[in-house]
């Protein structure tokens, strides 16, 4: 199937795809979107970030509200606030020429009672948060007993962030509902017992195979450099990239706040994003560099989900990944939505090693630069 007609898709929602430019379906949008349109039913569906989830759950969950219901019809659960924005402005755009659906995101940071008084308006579809949907619930400010839909978007990271008993607690609260779509780029155990317990044993499962699992768009690269001359590199690395933006990821945020340093000190638009940040300065640093103010995001792996950024032109391994999942999610942030995009690796002759094996694992090549 080579377009979202053939895949099912309405008019109305084409002529929004058209007009954002996405008209060839991901590997995961060919699969999933003809499983879940106009049927119920519960799925799992194993695929990296950045592989077009958000249209392959988005569109089906969209044809199945009806406008003119004022109801909760639809609930998403996303593991951070950015990815629940980006989730909801997605759904806005997809909807721009069909009957109004009304998309409201609620998470942790605004206060609750912003929120509360969002949700009473006319609202069809929620985006939240783990947490701040369980606050909501209690205080009786959304009802969710209309919801026929329930998304779980990046499992495997609700888990690492710690929202495991808070999803059983939501999965449990809404058992009766018709579908549960289940997306997680790996399969920890804590993933397995969540499927057997809350989805039906002959839930549709989609997995894409090793070769689809890091997006083609993307050209792999590394460079061998001890770690005295890493920061030199990086400098003519990033001069050699002109206007391109991209994020730089490092392991610990001791690095990240160092290197934002250095790189602000040679002149650098830079900012870090890292676990001791608050709220408000984590999205003043976001807004900056999506506005292209910044040229360069220094992130660390879990301060990154979620992050969503049009056009980066390359992701930078100043430290190199301690898990196969973390360089896919790196990767992931470039070469998005049809765009090329680099990913380089900064290794030493230790790091070497972690190629290959990405190599091998991942079926891709890196080429040395």
């Amino acid at each position: 199937m080579e377009n979202f007609e053939e895949l099912g898709v309405r008019k109305d929602f084409l002529k929004a795809l058209e007009e954002m430019k996405i008209i060839i379906p991901t590997e995961i949008q060919r699969q999933v979107i003809p499983a879940l349109l106009n049927t119920n039913t519960d799925l799992v569906g194993q695929a990296q970030t950045g592989t077009g989830k958000t249209a392959a759950f988005g569109l089906p969950l969209l044809h199945r509200i009806d406008p003119k219901l004022n109801a909760i019809q639809g609930l998403i659960l996303s593991p951070t606030r950015e990815l629940g924005q980006q989730i909801a402005k997605q759904l806005f755009k997809y909807t721009k020429y069909s009957d109004k659906i009304f998309v409201e995101a609620v998470y942790g940071g605004p206060k609750i009672e912003i929120q509360i008084a969002a949700l009473s308006r006319t609202t069809h579809i929620v985006v939240a948060t783990p947490g701040r949907l369980i606050d909501l619930v209690k205080r009786k400010a959304v009802d969710l007993r209309h919801v026929k839909t329930l998304i779980l978007d990046e499992a495997d990271e609700m888990m690492s962030m710690g929202f495991k008993d808070e999803l059983n607690e939501i999965l449990s609260q809404l058992s009766k509902v018709e579908s549960k779509w289940l997306f997680s780029a790996t399969m920890p155990t804590e993933i397995k017992q969540i499927i057997n317990t809350h989805l039906s044993e002959n839930a549709v499962k989609i997995e894409l195979t090793g070769k689809n699992k890091v997006n083609k768009d993307i050209e792999h690269q590394y460079i061998m450099c001890d770690d005295l001359e890493k920061f030199n590199v990086l400098l003519r690395f990033l001069d050699k990239q002109g206007d391109g933006r991209g994020m730089i990821f490092c392991k610990t945020k001791t690095v990240a706040q160092t290197l934002t340093k250095q790189l602000i000190a040679k002149n650098i638009s830079a900012d870090a994003i890292h676990g001791d940040l608050l709220q408000k300065e984590r999205d003043k640093a976001m807004r900056a560099f999506k506005n292209g103010s910044l040229k360069v995001i220094v992130a660390t792996d879990l301060a990154a989900r979620g992050i969503d950024v049009a056009n980066l032109a390359y992701v930078i391994h100043y430290q190199m990944p301690d898990q196969i999942d973390y360089y896919t999610h790196r990767s992931g942030r470039t070469g998005r939505a049809g765009q090329k995009g680099i990913s380089i690796c900064f290794v030493n002759t230790f790091d070497l090693k972690k190629v290959k094996y990405l190599e091998q694992q991942l079926r891709i090549s890196f080429n040395q630069v």
